[in-house]
């Protein structure tokens, strides 16, 4: 039977990703290092691979750049176990820390997900699932900006850190550190 923390499944790595997309500011290996590190205890994701290997590293920069994705499982606020991936992009002496939820996996344990976001359920009627899971997103970026700060995180569908945060109707979730503290900013669309 299949399920959805199966990481040897390739059912589950198909349909896109949902993510959590962390944008640290000038490139920082150390900083990197340390944020991996705590985004791994933050979502409690379990195992830390690489897509050719049953074998688990120690999460961190080293064993990003040696591979490229980190795959793992975790448990998303259904109380489903999921597969999950991460990886960091250096774009422009930019670094960012993304953490991804293949959209096949969280199809089979929530239905409406669907086609998710080419289907006809994919405008404002899946914030209803959308909701809850950028909430625990944005948990997850709030406890690792206490590790180390970010400058600004996004949560959507296939986002990076060009992703447009402008204007009423936003597609991806968006937390945005001050003084004052992290404010979270809702997908409206």
């Amino acid at each position: 039977m299949a399920t959805a923390d199966d990481m040897s499944d390739d059912e589950n790595w198909t349909g896109g990703f949902y993510e959590l997309c962390l944008i640290f500011g000038a490139a920082d290996d150390h900083r990197l290092d340390r944020a991996v590190r705590s985004l791994w205890r933050a979502a409690g994701i379990q195992h830390c691979r690489p897509r050719s290997a049953p074998t688990d590293l120690t999460p961190g920069v080293a064993a990003l750049h040696e591979h490229g994705h980190l795959r793992g499982t975790l448990t998303v606020p259904s109380g489903d176990r999921v597969v999950c991936g991460a990886l960091s992009f250096r774009y422009e002496g930019i670094d960012s820390l993304e953490l991804y939820l293949p959209l096949g996996a969280l199809a089979r344990v929530d239905h409406r997900i669907g086609g998710y976001p080419f289907d006809e359920r994919s405008g404002v009627e899946s914030l209803a699932w959308r909701a809850p899971l950028d909430r625990w997103l944005a948990d997850v970026a709030v406890a690792v900006h206490a590790d180390v700060p970010f400058q600004r995180a996004l949560i959507g569908f296939e986002i990076d850190q060009d992703t447009d945060i402008t204007g009423d109707r936003r597609f991806a979730a968006v937390l945005l550190p001050d003084p004052e503290g992290i404010h979270f900013r809702p997908a409206t669309a």
